[in-house]
């Protein structure tokens, strides 16, 4: 039922950011957490990105350059991915034409790259490639927390948060 209202959701999230919901209201500005052009978008990050830690309601966890949530898939194993293209609409990887750097809190020895089907070089932390969810839109948000029972955000060490959001 969770993946159903999921699947409804990604239209509505491809509406709002076509219709510049979330953007600098037409002033030009790019300031106030807001995206400015050039920036990495979920699923294309750009070179340099950065993976850090923050604390939010779960406790500490993985989150890209912008503060976006990072989640892993219960059914990947060993840093290979099995988000087929229809899981990837809804959770895009977090892929890098350059190894990913380790910001605050993340260890440098756990965080890695793997390449995936179809060529992608997806980040991985320990055994875990990371996502995002597209029913996030704010940095922070954990809205994809505890989804179908199977996708969580990870902790520093590389394990799957399994409290609830």
């Amino acid at each position: 039922m969770r993946a159903r209202k999921a699947l409804f959701a990604i239209p509505l999230a491809l509406a709002l950011v076509a219709c510049g919901a979330g953007s600098d209201g037409g002033t030009g500005s790019s300031t106030g957490g807001h995206k400015a052009p050039g920036k990495a978008v979920p699923g294309r990050a750009a070179p340099g990105t950065e993976v850090s830690v923050t604390d939010v309601g779960l406790g500490s966890i993985l989150v890209d350059g912008q503060g976006r949530t990072l989640y892993a898939f219960t059914k990947d194993k060993e840093a290979t991915s099995n988000c087929d293209a229809e899981c990837i609409a809804v959770w895009p990887a977090l892929t890098s034409p350059s190894p990913a750097s380790a910001g605050k809190g993340v260890e440098k020895s756990l965080l890695r790259e793997a390449k995936q089907s179809g060529g992608a070089v997806q980040v991985t932390y320990g055994d875990w490639p990371l996502y995002y969810y597209v029913g996030d839109m704010a940095p922070g948000d954990v809205n994809g927390q505890g989804l179908d029972g199977e996708w969580f955000a990870v902790s520093p060490d590389g394990k799957l948060v399994r409290k609830s959001a």
